[in-house]
């Protein structure tokens, strides 16, 4: 036999500074702001161009999304999608309560044909009826789907505990009010929302960024449209009471749901607050994670992020849990809670969530579709591609009392609500030993 040689891994290399490349930006007469991105790893661009849509009826926005690029009155459907692929590109668009967001990519040479398509949808899409009524068929099943995933009942039950009577509370629509809708409906929507003020588009890639915002200038700069965007009021204020438990017989597994407050990202406890929740439970590594995965297994993947809105942030906790460990899931979560907020963590804890949100912010930004995603994530909110290099280093130079003090301030199991989908019958009484709780009818959207 023969000795095996023992290789000691090597450590950690010092995290490098975030290398901001070079862009430019102009904000067109018809107030859309372009930043263009120079990043010519591969000779594409990608494009992302995000217009605030908040306040929008739920339905017909999502069905807008679906049929924006179904046609225009000289372009079907499959001829858009036979022109972008002559450039070797693709157009999709997406909705949420903040925004309509269209993505999308072109080799660089066919940027000028891209962004033509792109005007023509932007100013002439006519919606046939033949695509609406398709689209609008799958977007009933999608929903009578989702009304039978408990993911998905377990967020609609977390919203509606978290904001009350804040827009956010509600943010999928019925299958009556997706089949409700209509081509004209679609057409008014699309003329009084999808318009540029207040808009950011963002094109990153192998570009000049001083001429590509002339060439977005001549083929955007004519896209026009009335009205100014819906500004949401602020979040409501988490209010602690009763555990909701949200009642679903016979459900095999229990949906583990508990918000806190955040701050946003502008804030100056911003990064302090990201490392406590690393901490905690935002990366495998973490101490729930460790706790009620692989110490006890309780579940496959629990995590915690904190999750940035326009009208306001907060840490969400959440887990899927086997129905018979339901209490006791709730109850390790809620010690982690505790311990996180009331004792200081190690010094290796937080280096080591300090290197995975240092590499994290790297790696987001190492390709041209990350790149242009962060860009214009920051864009909805003001910022640009030089806050991430000021957040680095305030990752970088968050001490052991900065996420102390800001786990003490927010990560307390008593500032928070909690909200469990499962099968009352079989968990309400074990729960109830754990805190009060008030049974609610399982809610769909």
């Amino acid at each position: 036999m023969t000795a095996t040689a023992v290789h000691t891994l090597p450590e950690l290399g010092p995290t490098r500074p975030l290398t901001i490349p070079p862009a430019a930006e102009r904000t067109l007469s018809n107030g859309l702001t372009v930043i263009a991105i120079r990043r010519p790893a591969v000779p594409l661009i990608e494009a992302r161009l995000r217009v605030p849509f908040a306040g929008a009826d739920l339905a017909t926005s999502a069905l807008m999304s679906n049929t924006l690029f179904s046609g225009t009155s000289t372009m079907s459907t499959v001829e858009i999608a036979a022109e972008l692929q002559a450039v070797g590109g693709a157009l999709g668009s997406g909705v949420d309560p903040d925004r309509l967001m269209i993505s999308g990519n072109s080799l660089a040479s066919g940027l000028d044909r891209f962004l033509e398509i792109l005007a023509q949808v932007l100013t002439d899409a006519n919606y046939p009826t033949n695509e609406v009524e398709t689209e609008q068929a799958r977007l009933i099943d999608r929903l009578q789907v989702l009304q039978s995933q408990p993911s998905h009942l377990a967020r609609v039950a977390l919203q509606r505990r978290m904001y009350a009577d804040h827009p956010y509370a509600v943010q999928t629509p019925t299958v009556d009010q997706a089949r409700s809708v209509e081509r004209d409906t679609l057409l008014a929507l699309h003329r009084d929302r999808l318009h540029p003020t207040g808009g950011h588009l963002i094109l990153v890639g192998d570009l000049d960024p001083d001429t590509v915002l002339d060439v977005v200038e001549r083929r955007l700069g004519g896209w026009a449209g009335a009205g100014s965007p819906v500004e949401l009021p602020p979040t409501p204020a988490l209010v602690a009471g009763p555990l909701v438990l949200a009642d679903r017989k016979d459900s095999v597994q229990s949906s583990l749901r508990i918000a806190l407050p955040a701050v946003s990202r502008k804030h100056p406890e911003h990064a302090a607050l990201q490392l406590a929740n690393l901490v905690f439970g935002g990366y495998f590594s973490s101490r729930w994670v460790e706790n009620i995965r692989e110490d006890k297994g309780y579940t496959y993947g629990p995590h915690s992020l904190i999750d940035h809105s326009i009208a306001g942030s907060a840490l969400l906790v959440s887990a899927e849990v086997a129905t018979g460990v339901t209490a006791p899931a709730l109850v390790e979560t809620l010690y982690e809670l505790g311990r996180i907020s009331t004792k200081p963590v190690e010094a290796a804890e937080l280096e080591q969530a300090r290197q995975y949100a240092l590499g994290t912010l790297q790696l987001g930004m190492s390709t041209q579709a990350g790149l242009a995603g962060l860009a214009s994530t920051y864009a909805g909110y003001g910022l640009r591609l030089d806050f991430l290099a000021e957040h680095s280093e305030r990752l970088a130079s968050a001490s052991l009392a900065d996420v102390a003090a800001a786990a003490e301030k927010y990560m307390g199991p008593a500032k928070g609500v909690v909200v469990v989908l499962g099968d009352a019958d079989v968990v309400g009484d074990s729960l109830s030993a754990v805190l009060p709780v008030t049974v609610q009818p399982s809610t769909s959207a």
